[in-house]
């Protein structure tokens, strides 16, 4: 099999040199980082157009450029429907959520860890801190598979080893988001997403080159039945449907763009909430466009090997390495292009990388190392902090690392990244919208159904034995080698057969492990509203508790405006009521 060439090195040296000059650039420049504001919210001076491709290529990671095109190849085009739940997640993240947290910048002492600061003062500090276990457990996770899968996928069809590419992913990574803050993670962003679309565009033209045009590729994915649009089936165990795909991916987003750190923080390097709900709906269109884009990539790739399967040949030990496998048959001959392409693959996952090492020592700082410090009634003075952030920003590079090396245990790419954005993001979600939208709900309420929705989506998203994934039908007719591989894929009876008896053996599984992976982030979300608003009614009760009066700015706009109402209604009628008495 062809590998990499000395130029192709090169190319790749030269462009990981680049991402880290500009660390260098940021650290040299500007206010040298004086302050921690300006370490991690780039004093807010960041312009739209580079904070909203950050937005689109932290949330489009390796994971994605990678695993989107292998769904596509194997289990068809549904997953695209996806991109519809990205536009009516948009705005409610925008007008519902995200102003909650500028007024509470606005108005309180400057803290990093924007999310995890509503926690305290809406929920209390023992809320705050659980939550924030749980957010550094789900970055570190995902992490894990940012590195790992395209360490493996480039092991399996470049030479280059797993540990090489791992570790020098993430020490490179590690630098320059460690000595050039925010502003080094946003402005590489848009760099390599650059090399990202490259990559893309890549494939797809030589592909319609290879075949003689783009519609010839759409005509073999529907003759290998690979285009599928319409499933709209109700049973919440079929593994991709228009429900759990808009609805789950809905969520999905919402957690992701709403209330996690790592895009937060990216919005709050924008001067006002009015720059950020900007950068969220130009990003919107470029992540769909982008999504739409890989989906296309995996037809591209199928119209390749739909004559002869690589992973039934033996040529890769994964569908998540179609991809690398398609530039280096395709490619090879020209020298430098597939290092471009590799240097493509790496820049998505130093994108997402490089913004969880700076979201999570931004944590870690607020959560653990400030706490501590002020037990010894001392305040961090501005120079320990960028110290003690940067010491930080270090030992989380390497603490991914690590987790890297264990990530081969989450399962495929696409899959286990979503699993671990729902298992997690789901119940955290609901935590914030009990506070944002039900003042009702009190601390014990939230932190009950935060606890016990994280219990259960962990549960049904990691419990085990689950069903194996059914694959649409494959050929190894057109290899050279081989003709008698798989023999249940010989004719469309044999297939439907075997289609028809795994269905039935799947349901010997526990229910709840047959559910579709996609709706484990609604499930999670729904589960914490329900348990957090029984338990908020329950322990008033036991305890004899009144309603406490939340502070508006701790609401939602549309909630805070109705408790506003409210009391206003109130303050009327008892000035009536003292005028009467007068």
């Amino acid at each position: 099999m062809a590998t990499l060439s000395v130029v192709d090195y090169i190319v790749i040296c030269v462009l990981m040199v680049i991402s880290s000059g500009i660390g260098i650039y940021y650290w040299l420049t500007g206010n040298r980082q004086k302050s921690t504001e300006e370490y991690f919210v780039a004093n807010k001076s960041m312009r739209v157009v580079p904070v909203a491709i950050g937005l689109m290529v932290s949330y489009l990671s390796a994971v994605s450029l990678l695993g989107v095109s292998s769904e596509n190849y194997i289990h068809g085009t549904q997953y695209a429907v996806i991109i519809f739940s990205y536009g009516i997640a948009t705005p409610f993240v925008a007008y519902f959520y995200l102003p909650v947290l500028f007024k509470l910048n606005a108005t309180s002492v400057f803290e990093y860890s924007f999310p995890l600061q509503y926690l305290q003062k809406r929920f209390g500090t023992t809320t705050r801190v659980i939550a924030s276990f749980a957010f550094l457990l789900q970055l570190l996770l995902y992490t894990g598979v940012v590195l790992y899968a395209p360490a493996l996928a480039l092991e399996a069809t470049t030479g280059i080893s797993m540990s090489v590419s791992v570790i020098s992913l993430g020490l490179v990574c590690t630098f320059y988001s460690t000595i050039g803050g925010i502003k080094a993670v946003l402005i590489t962003d848009v760099f390599q997403s650059l090399l990202m679309l490259i990559a893309v565009i890549m494939v797809i033209a030589t592909a319609a080159v290879d075949t003689g045009s783009l519609a010839r590729i759409w005509q073999i994915a529907r003759e290998g039945s690979r285009l599928e649009f319409n499933n709209i089936s109700l049973d919440p165990t079929v593994r991709h449907t228009w429900w759990s795909l808009t609805i789950g991916g809905f969520f999905t987003y919402l957690s992701l763009y709403s209330v996690n750190q790592v895009q937060v923080q990216r919005m709050l390097t924008l001067r006002n909430v009015k720059a950020a709900q900007h950068a969220l709906w130009w990003s919107w269109p470029m992540a769909s466009i982008m999504s739409l884009t890989l989906s296309f990539t995996g037809l591209a790739i199928y119209a390749k090997y739909h004559n002869c399967d690589p992973l039934k040949e033996g040529k890769i030990s994964s569908y998540d390495q179609l991809m690398p496998l398609y530039v280096m048959d395709m490619l090879s001959n020209y020298p430098g292009v597939p290092g471009l392409f590799i240097a493509g693959i790496f820049s998505a996952g130093l994108s997402t990388i490089s913004a969880t090492v700076n979201s999570l020592a931004a944590v870690i700082l607020e959560d653990y190392i400030k706490p501590l410090w002020r037990i010894r009634k001392k305040e961090l003075s501005a120079t320990t902090s960028i110290i003690i952030s940067k010491l930080l920003a270090v030992a989380v590079g390497g603490a991914c690392l690590a987790v890297a090396f264990l990530a081969q245990y989450l399962g495929g790419l696409l899959q286990a990244a979503l699993t671990i954005f729902g298992v997690i993001g789901g119940p955290m979600l609901g935590l914030y919208t009990l506070g944002m939208f039900l003042p009702s709900c009190n601390q014990r309420g939230a932190l009950t159904g935060f606890i016990l929705s994280l219990m259960f989506s962990l549960w049904i998203g990691f419990g085990q034995p689950k069903p194996p994934i059914s694959e649409l039908h494959v050929s190894t007719d057109g290899c050279e080698t081989n003709k008698t591989t798989i023999m249940w894929y010989y004719g469309s009876d044999k297939e439907l057969a075997y289609t028809n008896s795994q269905t039935e053996a799947d349901k010997s599984y526990f229910y709840l492990y047959r559910i579709s992976y996609m709706w484990y982030c609604p499930l999670g979300f729904i589960f914490a509203i329900v348990a957090g608003c029984l338990a908020s009614w329950i322990t008033r009760w036991i305890f004899k508790e009144d309603q406490t009066e939340v502070d508006p700015l701790l609401l939602s706009p549309i909630m805070a405006n109705q408790v506003q109402k409210r009391r206003k209604k109130i303050d009327e009628f008892r000035n009536t009521i003292r005028f009467n008495k007068d």
